[in-house]
């Protein structure tokens, strides 16, 4: 197949890693195709970030489920909120409609996985569609894609000011407690909606919460709130004392990654953070 007949597609999640790669691959590939799976969940920032990289790119960013969003999917499971043992979101929100807009085409898909990051990007079972790792095969780091963003004017995603760590919905339940706290201080209406999810079970009475082990309305509870940012504080000050020569950024993810991400780093929620 002639490369005239080949499609290059780049998915960005509103996160630092695969905007940096857009901006990395604007003038090596002219004719990418830029898209961006819309849950209709996402927070107020990312969709300002996706706005900038646009700029940047001179292009527009295609948006899927442009007509079917979160919750559509939502009722159609019964009412049941995903989970990390139940991630259909990711599935029907993410990686079906990317294989649907791919078609049958031969496609080459850019992941933004750096150098310095030990994990695999999502493979589709299509055989048309091959995964590329641009930053691997240069030996980027994270160090380098900040300098990107940086150089470029687009920046880092904003919602990094309030302390958020990686994009996706804004209930997402890999975000980690202290993000949680930041939510509700940041964007208390989308917390008091994320809120709403957390209801019986309908088919079995059971219910379900967003972070694992404990409900948001216990999880506001000022006693709470405060003990989860002291908790917080005593990580950053550990990953400070080992990595003495970290930037602050790579302290801080790091420091994010404990909990339900260090047990569980399933590919297709990759799609969703890089």
């Amino acid at each position: 197949m002639s490369e005239r007949q080949v499609r290059h597609i780049l998915s960005l999640s509103g996160g630092k890693d695969s905007a940096a790669l857009a901006i990395y691959m604007r003038d090596r590939i002219p004719n990418m195709e830029y898209i961006f799976s819309d849950t209709r969940k996402e927070l107020p920032e990312t969709y300002e970030y996706l706005e900038r990289i646009s700029n940047f790119l001179g292009k527009p960013v295609v948006r899927l489920n442009a007509d079917v969003g979160f919750d559509h999917w939502y009722q159609m499971y019964g009412g049941m909120i995903p989970s990390n043992h139940r991630r259909w979101c990711t599935r029907m929100l993410k990686l079906k409609p990317f294989e649907q807009y791919c078609g049958n085409e031969e496609i080459i898909n850019y992941v933004g996985l750096r150098a310095d990051e030990n994990r695999t990007g999502y493979i589709s079972h299509k055989q048309n569609i091959t995964p590329v790792y641009p930053f691997k095969e240069a030996g980027l780091i994270l160090r380098d894609i900040e300098e990107i963003l940086r150089s470029s004017g687009v920046g880092m995603p904003p919602y990094t000011k309030w302390g958020r760590t990686r994009s996706g919905c804004y209930f997402c339940f890999y975000q980690q407690k202290i993000e949680w706290v930041r939510l509700k201080e940041t964007h208390p209406d989308l917390y008091d909606k994320a809120k709403e999810y957390e209801r019986p079970y309908e088919k079995s009475g059971n219910s379900f919460t967003w972070s694992k082990s404990e409900s948001l309305a216990e999880m506001e509870r000022p006693e709470r709130v405060a003990q989860i940012k002291r908790e917080h504080v005593i990580r950053i000050e550990r990953q400070l004392a080992r990595k003495e020569n970290a930037t602050l950024m790579e302290v801080f993810t790091q420091a994010e990654s404990v909990e339900e991400l260090e047990d569980d780093d399933d590919q297709g929620c990759l799609v969703c953070q890089l």
